[in-house]
């Protein structure tokens, strides 16, 4: 089952985002094909800075979706100040599988 799970970074935390980047890139490419699509969200404006993660994972439940976000580096890092599970259906959209 598909999850969208958005994580909301703590006020003024740019810089501890981006340090714990790399291992956060590292620990997404390691979960291979369960993760479908995943980028930051960004704030509005002319300049636009990352305020938070979207990621819409595959996986059995809830609960594996929740497991997953408490162990990445973000997460270790104190970096958010909310995280939200959505159980998630893609209905329209070119990177959708072909059913």
């Amino acid at each position: 089952m598909l999850f969208t799970l958005i994580c909301k970074d703590k006020p003024n935390s740019l810089q501890l985002r981006m340090d714990s980047r790399p291992a956060h890139l590292r620990y997404i490419a390691d979960a291979g094909e369960r993760v479908k699509l995943a980028g930051p969200l960004l704030s509005p404006g002319d300049d636009p800075k990352p305020i938070g993660s979207m990621i819409i994972i595959d996986a059995a439940s809830e609960t594996a979706v929740k497991l997953f976000a408490e162990n990445d580096p973000y997460a270790s890092a104190g970096l958010f100040a909310s995280v939200e599970i959505h159980p998630w259906k893609g209905a329209v959209g070119a990177w959708l599988p072909q059913e």
